[in-house]
């Protein structure tokens, strides 16, 4: 929770500079942008998931995983941390923390969750060993639940033309 307290402070002190580029795109280029990549870490994360069901056999009807399963496992969720990276440099810099619109707090507060602090968590928890064996799920679920709101009122919006479905 430190993690993310000290980013949403960090948000919420930054002056916005809207004209920031990501990977020399500005604007909506920008912004398509940041919905691609969104949505590549959304697929990585249900692949973790499926992944982890898989290592801990809670996958009814398939047998043990293979070795590789582990291994596979720690590539995607390294991919998905590495493909936050620049995506929430970017939004820290170029927009900080808002709490203008519903849609737009709910973004910055989850942001400032999935973007180290939420994952922070899980890797201390599942490296760590002397938590509860209930607590590694339950942390990677919370970094699934703060992954899909983030890819919701961002890239979804933006797909959806500027407009979250149902409301």
């Amino acid at each position: 929770m430190a993690v993310a307290g000290g980013l949403y402070a960090a948000g919420r002190a930054i002056s916005p500079d809207y004209s920031s580029g990501l990977f020399g795109r500005h604007g909506l280029a920008a912004i398509a942008l940041k919905a691609q990549l969104a949505t590549a870490v959304l697929a990585l994360a249900a692949l973790q998931l499926l992944l982890a069901a898989w290592m801990y056999a809670k996958l009814p009807g398939v047998g043990p995983a293979p070795r590789a399963v582990p291994q596979a496992y720690r590539i995607t969720g390294f991919a998905a941390f590495a493909l936050t990276a620049p995506v929430a440099v970017h939004c820290l810099f170029a927009y900080g923390v808002q709490l203008t619109a519903a849609r737009v707090a709910i973004h910055s507060v989850a942001a400032a969750l999935d973007r180290r602090a939420a994952f922070a968590a899980k890797v201390l928890i599942a490296r760590s060993g002397q938590f509860p064996r209930w607590s590694l799920p339950l942390a990677g679920g919370g970094l699934i639940v703060v992954i899909t709101v983030v890819w919701y009122t961002a890239a979804l919006w933006y797909y959806n033309g500027f407009h979250l479905p149902g409301t």
